[in-house]
């Protein structure tokens, strides 16, 4: 196990402000507790959440924050009360790093509810410290909120799973939506959209993707498996595939209508929204009292989840479409993950860039 360091200065990629810029930034990781695992950052994948927090999208923004929170690392010094996880193990890290562990949702195992949670990243934990996220060269993390990457998952592979990989599996499950057979709608192509048609084809769906234009139909047809494919713009097309989905996985990141699609739902079909969006969304009430349809949410995956998903993607044998990065380049990254230039998503490779020999000279708190 060797001795644990009660503090150690580490270097990572950080945001000043909400122009959102990275640089390099040298702070103090906090101390490492009996149940703790020091995680040496392997990959992180870049999520859009990283955008809205790095920039104030959402009014909550605390600076200096390294973001991150798909990350893949190896544990390289374990606490003395950790029986989980030992020294060399590839594990994951995700959205949370803790939760009160006493109400409904903690206790059910779906701690992503916990009104206590603390995020990864922009956020205070226990000891007062700011957590910071993966785009950094060490994490400490408490065992809870860690999984291990089974063998089979190449660990670049993997750090997409963590988010935006648990995020469509966590409701297909919750709300029953695993039958083989199912006709299911994913709207909007991008990190979490690819995931949902690889992991609802996987479960036996027929699948229709459905976008504002027609660019990813030969991505998502002849690439990812879809079996359809709706443009939201062509009125004829939407009308015919009207009553025809059980379900809607709904990722678009912005503010969208929602009745168009809610006509696309048979009776009792669920709209599953997963982007977040700082605007409120409306629709008129006949277009699901008329069909008894639900429109709902669900957020990440719980631990348990996270680990389902990464093993259904190795017995399935899923992979994320991925482009893998340098450190250096993440700003570039951060641009084009803006404007969907991204096929499907970016993961930085963090041991491979060489980010304390960046930061010699940067700024440090």
């Amino acid at each position: 196990m060797g001795s644990l360091a009660s503090e150690r200065k580490v270097v990572g990629w950080a945001a000043r402000e909400a122009t959102g810029h990275l640089s390099p930034y040298t702070y103090t990781l906090r101390s490492t507790g009996p149940e703790d695992v020091v995680v040496k950052v392997l990959y992180c994948g870049i999520c859009h959440t990283d955008i809205h927090q790095a920039k104030n999208h959402l009014g909550a923004s605390k600076y200096p924050m390294v973001p991150g929170r798909e990350v893949v690392g190896e544990v390289v010094e374990v606490g003395p009360e950790v029986t989980k996880y030992g020294v060399g193990d590839v594990i994951g890290v995700g959205v949370i790093v803790g939760c009160c562990r006493e109400c409904s949702p903690c206790k059910a195992n779906v701690e992503q509810y916990c009104n206590k949670k603390i995020w990864s990243y922009n956020d205070v934990y226990t000891d007062g410290r700011p957590t910071q996220g993966g785009f950094a060269s060490t994490m400490v993390v408490d065992q809870k909120f860690v999984v291990k990457i089974p063998a089979g998952l190449a660990p670049e592979q993997a750090a997409p799973l963590l988010c935006a990989g648990v995020t469509v599996y966590s409701p297909l499950k919750a709300f029953g939506l695993t039958t083989p057979g199912l006709r299911g709608g994913i709207l909007g192509l991008g990190g979490v959209g690819h995931m949902g048609v690889k992991v609802a084809k996987a479960m036996g769906h027929h699948v229709t993707v459905i976008s504002s234009s027609s660019k990813k139909r030969a991505e998502a047809m002849d690439h990812l498996g879809a079996d359809a494919y709706l443009v939201s713009s062509d009125a004829a097309a939407m009308a015919a595939a009207a009553d025809s989905l059980d379900y809607i996985i709904d990722t678009v990141p912005v503010h969208h209508p929602l009745e168009r699609y809610l006509a696309l739902l048979k009776l009792d079909g669920k709209h599953v929204l997963l982007g977040v969006i700082a605007e409120p969304l409306s629709f008129v009430s006949p277009m699901v009292m008329l069909g008894r349809k639900a429109i709902t949410g669900s957020f990440i995956g719980s631990i348990d989840e996270t680990a389902e998903v990464l093993q259904f993607c190795v017995d399935k044998g899923l992979t994320s479409q991925i482009e893998v990065v340098k450190m250096g380049y993440v700003n570039e990254a951060l641009e084009r993950l803006e404007r969907n230039d991204v096929r499907y998503r970016f993961v930085v490779d963090v041991a491979g860039s060489n980010v304390e020999e960046a930061a010699a000279d940067a700024p440090s708190n």
